[in-house]
């Protein structure tokens, strides 16, 4: 790495719930985590593969989630421009919130950075489910503002990233994890490499 240069631990999560004409939903995230890797200064890691029930539940086919850290010189929304793009050569489409997708890239976190502010991280962590469904940011909020609350990003960062801070709420990835319900965390199953998908 360039010593000059600022570098962020940077944390995506990956996801897809609908198979392409060729590839399973399996083969289509491994085929995010690689062109994700390449976005990656030093020090990419991805956590294992895990099938989830969609969110919310009832709403489509289970998922197959995974997540990465690494560190990036690029700034956030840089960042998620290039996430968009990787999901657009995958053929992920846009229609509403919480549909069943081909690859749903996430960025969930840039090192410490708080976007936009305090405030409006605040905000949008604080809608209530049925306002999270009808009302979408306009702009990049870091952290995630589910980030804390979902077992199937949070059980795949423990792979990767468990001692990272969340700068807003003050608890790492492993702590997070510790206050899941069990029930949630019992869902978010290990996928066995080499397992075939099925539907």
């Amino acid at each position: 790495m360039d010593h000059d240069r600022e570098y962020n631990l940077t944390l995506v999560a990956i996801g897809g719930n609908l198979a392409s004409q060729k590839d399973s939903p399996i083969e289509l995230v491994q085929q995010g985590l690689a062109a994700v890797r390449a976005l990656a200064v030093d020090d990419f890691r991805a956590s294992r593969l895990f099938r989830t029930p969609a969110f919310p539940r009832g709403s489509g086919p289970d998922f197959v989630n995974a997540a990465m850290s690494f560190f990036s010189d690029m700034d956030p929304q840089t960042l998620l421009e290039a996430l968009h793009e990787i999901e657009a050569a995958a053929g992920r489409t846009r229609a509403q919130r919480w549909e069943a997708r081909l690859l749903d890239l996430d960025l969930l976190a840039v090192g410490g950075q708080v976007l936009p502010d305090g405030a409006g991280f605040r905000h949008w962590a604080g809608l209530d489910q049925a306002a999270q469904q009808s009302a979408a940011p306009q702009e990049l909020i870091l952290p995630h503002p589910r980030l804390h609350e979902r077992s199937f990003v949070l059980m795949p960062l423990l792979d990767v990233a468990p001692d990272w801070l969340h700068p807003v709420l003050g608890r790492s990835v492993r702590q997070m994890c510790a206050a899941l319900p069990a029930a949630e965390v019992a869902q978010v199953v290990p996928i066995a490499p080499g397992a075939a998908w099925t539907a």
